[in-house]
This record gives structure tokens, C-alpha cells and sequence, in this order.
């Protein structure tokens, strides 16, 4: 049963399925080669009916100058041209809530774009009534940066601007100086901007770099790192592995400012009878740093992304401790969750290969939790190949934001005929791997989440249930049950390339499996063969 859009139901952010989109990569709705919101509107069918998710997280639609891409706000209640207008935002969200969709929006607190109308009259002069909207410090007594601290896109955070004297803080870009959540005024700000959206009906915020918006007031210099290895799991200048960074975000007073966006979700949901969520996207461990974003009594984001699966070695033993470790992690009453991809990160395809792509598909959404599916991993794309010289993202990011394929037609069907040439190459299996080619093999990568979003859909177990570890299948098998009241179901996934029979607790019925020849008629067993590369869903007998 779908989750309703206007439910009421102040948990359905447990039982949803969140669907991750692009704007600029998703559909092309006018031809000119960018994705923009008539395009999604177009594709909402397929997110509701075809695909099965309960939920889209769109990326920032606000009016931007473009250089991060959205990230880089220059008015946080507009729409920016190239993916519509406002009147499109509001039909987005009347036609994603008509198809019992609930709408994510993203919310960028940390800093704005250098052409937002508050940095330009802060920047003005040194008396500006937003001068301190932003974070403005003296030079170095030797006239360089205030602090040591580099920045994701490298080189120092901190801009001299000649005009005043002083230097600006931009954690990433230089177009984007971050602003201070420390002023009343700005906090007001920023609280009227979720207010804003919430007015228009959005059901929640994926909240970006929550973990970055308040910094050691004393600009005290991060530490040196003695091992600078690049994360190969991240698109981040080297630079900023040069030191640990501890100085530069996560400063306790933090946690006051999500408390206060919290609270307006929450009087939000009270007044209209319909719950509104926070969703942090925090760069924070160990996991006791990363649940403390959760708040004290639950009273912060409803949940952070938890990124560990995308830094995990791909192999059984590891996820395994991955998994359980958040589980342990988590406070009673709080609500665990994977991700996989997304649009920052090399996609699961490319990081671990063809094999990887079923295996990923039950994973996610087996396990306890919230799953976010990023748009076109359901087609197992890969990242698309694209030189350093064609980048249009200064790190590389724009390899995992290929346009979707749609169609065989040139193009992918990502536009309509005739219009202009997708902005981003699209991927070059798109024949084989577009929708519509998928939607016609049943044994597609696609058509294999189809069968896991239904079966998820219909099984308490999955939607709500604990999760037991099982030593079962050997060294190449990760295996749990999941045990809701009147269900308990059994998966297994096989990392190895050969197929593995494995003998569960007590006999069980086979819901699901990734090779569709595996599923048998007749009665229940106790022992199940678990395909290369795939898994297998079972529904156990009662006991006793």
C-alpha cells in the first residue's frame, strides 16, 4: 500500500522509499537540453506506478548562477530559469502529492551564492546590516588568512576582499561564502526560507553539509594530517585530506540551530495534520558524533544520510560490521539507513563493477531502514567516462550525473524529439540500459527493483522489522532475518561467483530471488540456492 501524501501519518518517513533527482539529468521538459520541473512532472508516472517509490528528494531548484550547480543560492524563493518557474515548483508538488508522492526539497543553510542580494550589501562596506549575516575575520598578523583551514574545492576557505580589508569564509567555492548562523537576523532568514516551501506544500528538506554551519568562533587552526591520502570513494581536491578537521565544523552550539529548524517542522506538522521531516546530510564519525545530529530526545533531523556503504570494501565481513554498527550506534527509537550513491559520489556500478549491482539492489532495500535510491542506479548505470578537459564541474562530479535514458533514440529519449543536445553525454549503453529497453526484459536490473519495491511494499517484515544477523552461506554470504509480528523473513546475498545453497534456520517460502529461476513452486524448504552475484528473500515458517 502506497504511503499517502496526505496521510497524516507522522512515521511515514520510515515506510518510504526516497527517490533521488537530478534536476538537470533527470527529463528535459522543453528541449533545451537541461532537465528541468516539467520534465519530472512528466516522469512522475513512472516514479509512482512503474517504479514504485513513495518519495522524491529533488536537488536545489533555486535561482543560481550555476557555478556549483544549484548549490550556489542567489534567491531562495525563485526558481531558477533553467529549470522553470515558480508556478512549475507549485504543479510539481501538486501533481507528486495527487500520485500520493511526498516532495524533498533541498535546503542549502551554509553559505549562499557571492551573488545573493544579502552578500552583496554585506560586502558593501564594513557597517552593512549583513555584514555579520556572513563570517568576516581580520588578515593573519603576516596579512594571509585568518586560519590554516582548506577547502573541499582547495585551497584556503578564506577570500581577501580588497574592498574592506577583511577576508570572507567560504568552506567550499569561492562564490560561496558561508553564512553565520551565530546573528538572530540570518537565523530568521533562514527559518523563513523553510517556511517559504513548507507554505507551497513540500514535505521535508534533505539538509546540505548540516554538520559545516557553525565553526570555533577563535578560528583556531585545524591539525596538520600525517596520513593526506585522498578518500577514493569522494570527488575532493586533495588539499582538503591535509589536515583534520575539527575547527572548521561541528562547533556545539550546532545543535541549537537544528533544534530550532526541527521545531518548525514540527509546528508545522502539528497545525496541518501532516508530518514534515529533516533529513541531515552530515559528515560526521565516529557514530557517536554522527547521532548526536538525532538530538538528545530524538528532537533533531529525523535521520542522517549514513554514507558508510559507499566507503566499505565490497565484501561480505565489512558490511556486515557496517551494518551492525549503526544499529548499535543508534538510540532506542531512532531509525537507521544506506546509501549507496548519490550525486557527489562515483556511481555503485563504477565503484564496484557490474557483479555489484544486484547485490546492492537487495541490500538496500532489505535492510532495516529508510533506503534512497539515486535516480538511474535502478538502470545499474555506471559512471559515464568523461575527460578531465570536458569537465563542467571543477571535480569531476559530473561523471556520475549523466542525463537518463529513457529510450533507445538518440538522446535517450532524455528531451523531446527534435530538441537540443543533452548538456551532459549520455551514458553509451543507453540502448541496452534505458527504460524502456529494461521495462521489456524481465530479468533487467530494473525489473528486478520493481520486484523488490512490491515486495517491500507488502511485507511488514521489511517495511518494519528487526534486524538479526544469520552466520549462514559461508564466507561470500551476508544473511539476516527481518522479524515484524506475524512475519519473519530470511535474506541472503552471495558476494561469489558461483552459486551457493544455503540451509536457513527452518524451512521458508521464497518471495523473491534475484535469478528468477530460482524461485520454485511447491511447499516450504529449509535449504535455498542463492545465485552468483544476487540474493534471495524467504518467509520463514512460524516457529513452532
Amino acid at each position: 500500500m502506497r504511503v499517502q501524501a496526505d496521510g497524516g501519518d507522522a512515521h511515514w518517513w520510515r515506510r518510504a522509499v526516497i527517490y533521488q533527482v537530478y534536476p538537470r539529468s533527470f527529463a528535459d521538459g522543453d528541449g533545451d537540453g537541461v532537465g528541468d520541473l516539467r520534465g519530472v512532472i512528466g516522469r512522475l508516472d513512472y516514479l509512482a506506478d512503474t517504479l514504485g517509490v513513495d518519495a522524491l528528494w529533488i536537488g536545489p531548484l533555486y535561482r543560481s548562477p550555476q557555478v556549483d550547480f544549484g548549490y550556489d543560492v542567489s534567491d531562495h524563493t525563485d526558481v531558477d530559469p533553467a529549470f522553470g518557474t515558480l508556478a512549475d515548483a507549485d504543479a510539481l508538488i501538486a501533481a507528486a502529492h495527487e500520485r500520493g508522492l511526498r516532495v524533498i526539497l533541498d535546503f542549502v543553510p551554509n553559505h549562499t551564492s557571492d551573488r545573493h542580494p544579502w552578500f552583496v550589501e554585506a560586502r558593501a562596506r564594513r557597517d552593512a546590516p549583513r555584514r555579520d549575516w556572513y563570517v568576516w575575520a581580520d588578515p593573519a598578523p603576516d596579512g594571509g588568512p585568518p586560519s590554516n583551514w582548506t577547502s573541499e574545492q582547495g585551497g584556503s576557505t578564506w577570500e581577501f576582499d580588497a574592498a574592506t580589508g577583511q577576508y570572507y569564509l567560504h568552506s567550499y567555492h569561492r562564490t560561496q561564502p558561508d553564512v553565520n548562523w551565530r546573528h538572530p537576523g540570518l537565523r530568521a532568514a533562514m527559518l523563513d526560507v523553510l517556511r517559504f516551501w513548507l507554505d507551497r506544500g513540500v514535505d521535508g528538506f534533505r539538509i546540505d553539509a548540516l554538520h559545516m554551519i557553525a565553526k570555533d568562533p577563535a578560528l583556531t587552526d585545524n591539525p596538520p594530517r600525517d596520513d593526506a591520502a585522498p578518500n577514493g570513494a569522494d570527488r575532493q581536491h586533495p588539499d582538503h585530506d591535509t589536515q583534520w578537521h575539527v575547527h572548521d565544523r561541528m562547533h556545539p552550539d550546532l545543535f541549537d540551530h537544528i533544534a530550532r529548524m526541527r521545531a518548525l517542522l514540527d509546528d508545522y506538522g502539528a497545525r496541518t495534520g501532516r508530518s514534515r521531516i529533516a533529513i541531515g546530510e552530515v559528515e560526521a564519525m565516529p557514530w557517536e558524533s554522527w547521532v548526536r545530529f538525532l538530538g538528545r530526545d530524538l528532537d533533531g533531523v529525523h535521520w542522517s544520510f549514513n554514507f558508510n556503504f559507499l566507503e566499505t570494501p565490497w565484501e561480505p565481513k565489512a558490511l556486515r560490521l557496517s551494518i551492525e554498527a549503526q544499529e548499535e550506534a543508534l538510540p532506542e527509537g531512532a531509525w537507521p539507513n544506506h546509501v549507496l550513491s548519490n550525486h557527489d559520489r562515483p556511481r555503485l556500478a563504477g565503484r564496484h563493477g557490474e557483479r555489484s549491482v544486484r547485490v546492492a539492489a537487495v541490500l538496500l532495500l532489505t535492510l532495516r531502514g529508510t533506503p534512497t535510491l539515486y535516480y538511474g542506479d535502478e538502470l545499474g548505470l555506471p559512471d559515464v567516462a568523461i575527460p578531465p578537459e570536458c569537465w563542467r564541474d571543477p571535480l569531476g562530479r559530473d561523471q556520475a550525473r549523466a542525463p537518463m535514458p529513457w529510450t533507445s533514440e538518440p538522446g535517450g529519449g532524455f528531451g523531446p524529439p527534435g530538441g537540443g543536445e543533452p548538456w551532459l553525454p549520455v551514458p553509451p549503453e543507453y540502448r541496452e540500459r534505458s527504460v524502456a529497453a529494461q521495462l521489456a526484459d524481465p530479468d533487467s536490473v530494473l525489473n528486478l527493483y520493481r520486484r523488490l519495491l512490491a515486495l517491500r511494499r507488502r511485507s511488514p517484515a521489511l517495511l518494519s522489522g528487526a534486524y538479526v544477523p544469520l552466520e549462514e552461506g559461508g564466507d561470500d554470504c551476508l544473511a539476516y532475518l527481518r522479524e515484524a509480528p506475524g512475519q519473519v523473513v530470511a535474506v541472503v546475498v552471495n558476494f561469489g561467483g558461483d552459486a551457493v545453497e544455503v540451509e536457513l534456520p527452518r524451512p521458508g517460502r521464497t518471495l523473491l530471488a534475484t535469478d528468477r529461476a530460482e524461485v520454485p513452486p511447491g511447499p516450504a524448504r529449509s535449504g535455498v540456492v542463492v545465485p552468483a552475484y544476487g540474493g534471495v528473500v524467504v518467509e520463514l515458517e512460524r516457529a513452532g
